[in-house]
């Protein structure tokens, strides 16, 4: 049976965030989704006169390939699927799970040699292609967020659905903004940060790349980055659950990294290369119906009022260079019910407890508080 929200998502993915043209050749990355969200994606790229392509996924199967691989398979492997996604102009990836540990106990060892390997398919993507990627509500994702299932659907395509043009002006200011500031300095508990921005650029996070959007990131200057940083938001990585992630930093390597039970697999993936220590992002938060973590980074780095902060890999655009088979966010949520937190550029306070003081910003706060900060003045 179809389903309406199904058709007005595929036109998000298909209208605005990869904007086919006719004869477009995009490929739709399926893991785990109901083929009626398949085949509403595949009719929205026909609608645009696009030639879409398909391959489904499931994850357990990719467990058991993940468990067997060798290096030999994976050379073979990542030759077949660049020479796939150099045909490409688009890729749409929606990626459901009924288990997000799934991979939990696929030797670290291996994982970090399929990343390697398929590193070369992902930059490809990423530089070459028009993209954008999303999570598939699952009852998983419900009970991570601590919601029923159903009322995690009708979450996730509010979220996901949502007007980014309404945000368009704010996000252009915050990028200009960012692109003239040299100096950063996040304040809040446990966290005292300080790195400089001057000359890498910031890109604008508006639906074209990740649903649900809402952020606008660059990178600190590489060596840049000095003092201690403490997350607030739980993450997930490899399939194993990180909390309270705290990072420290003398120019720009991760000196320090601290996750409680689980520090040895903290450290062992900051030590997976040499760039692995080093930040390849930094990124403001501001997706106004994202308010609260729930285990999944395409959702929590967009969160109202957050930061995140990435060791690793760099994008090139953006970015400052680093490179590595790593890029992990890890989110600080700055609002006043996570502890508050503060945003200097420059010298200036930008944004307080996760709300922008600038005029100019303060489209992209929370409905409520962006009413309040106007009734204010």
């Amino acid at each position: 049976m179809s389903d309406v929200r199904y058709d007005k998502l595929a036109d998000v993915l298909v209208k605005y965030s990869t904007a086919l043209k006719p004869n477009d050749k995009v490929l739709l990355d399926a893991s785990d989704i109901p083929e009626g969200m398949v085949i509403a994606l595949i009719r929205a790229a026909r609608r645009a006169r696009a030639l879409p392509f398909v391959q489904l996924g499931h994850g357990r199967v990719a467990r058991e390939i993940a468990l067997g691989a060798n290096e030999k398979h994976m050379d073979l492997t990542a030759d077949i699927e660049l020479a796939r996604m150099k045909k490409m102009d688009a890729y749409i990836a929606i990626r459901g799970s009924a288990n997000s540990t799934e991979m939990s106990d696929v030797p670290a060892a291996t994982l970090k040699m399929m990343m390697k390997k398929m590193q070369p398919v992902m930059n490809h993507r990423i530089n070459k292609t028009r993209w954008v990627v999303l999570r598939w509500p699952t009852p998983s994702m419900a009970q991570q967020a601590q919601m029923s299932t159903e009322a995690f659907e009708d979450y996730f395509f509010r979220v996901c659905t949502v007007n980014y043009r309404k945000l368009g002006n704010g996000m252009k200011v915050l990028k200009a903004l960012m692109d003239r500031t040299d100096k950063v300095h996040i304040k809040g508990p446990g966290t005292d940060l300080r790195f400089s921005i001057k000359g890498i650029g910031s890109v604008v996070c508006g639906g074209e790349r990740n649903i649900p959007d809402g952020e606008v990131f660059t990178a600190p200057v590489k060596e840049s980055v000095e003092g201690t940083v403490q997350f607030n938001a739980p993450s997930i990585y490899h399939g194993t659950a990180f909390d309270g992630v705290r990072l420290g930093f003398q120019r720009g390597r991760v000196v320090e990294a601290d996750a409680g039970r689980n520090t040895a697999k903290l450290n062992s993936i900051l030590d997976s290369d040499a760039g692995a220590r080093y930040i390849g992002e930094f990124s403001l938060g501001f997706n106004p119906h994202i308010l609260h973590p729930i285990r999944d980074i395409l959702f929590d780095e967009k969160i109202a009022g957050s930061f995140h902060f990435t060791p690793g890999q760099a994008y090139e655009v953006g970015g400052n260079g680093n490179r590595s088979q790593v890029h992990w966010d890890m989110v600080c949520i700055q609002r006043r019910d996570y502890g508050g937190g503060e945003v200097w550029f420059d010298g200036k306070l930008i944004r307080k407890d996760g709300i922008f003081l600038l005029p100019a910003l303060r489209s992209l706060n929370p409905a409520k508080e962006s009413k309040r900060t106007s009734l204010k003045k």
